[in-house]
């Protein structure tokens, strides 16, 4: 297999907790951003932006960058039993899940993972915000994650040319993801596993639309 496309982090993460906070707190999003994106009204994420008029069907492989972990401001503070060794190891536990799951709905949706930046290849920029653990088990990686506080912030890329043409956020809003009741907080890596893939759903249903594909 070959390795995951590697690249310096391009999205602006104060932007993101930014955004991520308008949605939970319900205030109306901004109709263009300040990079001339359009919210899309019909989304099957919370907040969507596109460039308009762009053609996403010349992007026929998804070049996913590791996922960014940004824990809640002033956790470490609130825990300070807590290791910082343990958030690291929860945030290198979360970007290789994440990938994984991720990586494993794209190409169940027909689309080509790519390694490298070149022409036809869309960058995909993820990140998890707010995040809160608790008791994390250093030797078996189980922890608890509050579901009320992370949110998925999401950008799309150009490879080629590095320009921005859309822009997601969203959270869990529900009480349950199919047949799995989620409380207020979710107790093991099955259940972060569920989260993640019902995240995968949305994001992969969204580039399915953008790109004029059907299957979800």
């Amino acid at each position: 297999m070959n390795a995951p496309m590697r690249l310096r982090p391009i999205m602006t993460v104060v932007f993101a907790v930014a955004l991520c906070s308008a949605c939970a707190s319900g205030k109306a999003a901004p109709q263009v951003t300040h990079d001339g994106l359009q919210l899309v009204s019909d989304s099957k994420m919370e907040r969507l932006w596109v460039k308009p008029g762009e053609d996403f069907s010349q992007y026929n492989m998804i070049g996913l960058l590791d996922c960014y972990v940004a824990f809640k401001k002033g956790w470490r503070t609130n825990h300070p039993d807590l290791r910082r060794s343990d958030m690291q190891k929860t945030r290198q536990w979360l970007t290789a899940e994440f990938r994984e799951v991720f990586t494993a709905k794209l190409l169940g949706n027909g689309y080509s993972i790519a390694t490298a930046p070149k022409k036809g290849v869309l960058l995909v920029r993820p990140a998890l915000i707010d995040l809160e653990i608790f008791e994390p088990d250093a030797s078996s990686m189980t922890f608890t994650v509050s579901t009320d506080s992370v949110k998925l912030y999401v950008e799309l890329y150009d490879a080629e040319s590095s320009e921005i043409l859309a822009r997601a956020a969203d959270r869990i809003q529900a009480n349950h993801i199919g047949d799995v009741e989620v409380s207020s907080f979710v107790t093991n890596s099955d259940d972060t596993r569920r989260l993640l893939k019902h995240w995968a759903g949305r994001l992969v249903g969204e580039l399915n639309a953008l790109h004029g594909k059907t299957k979800n």
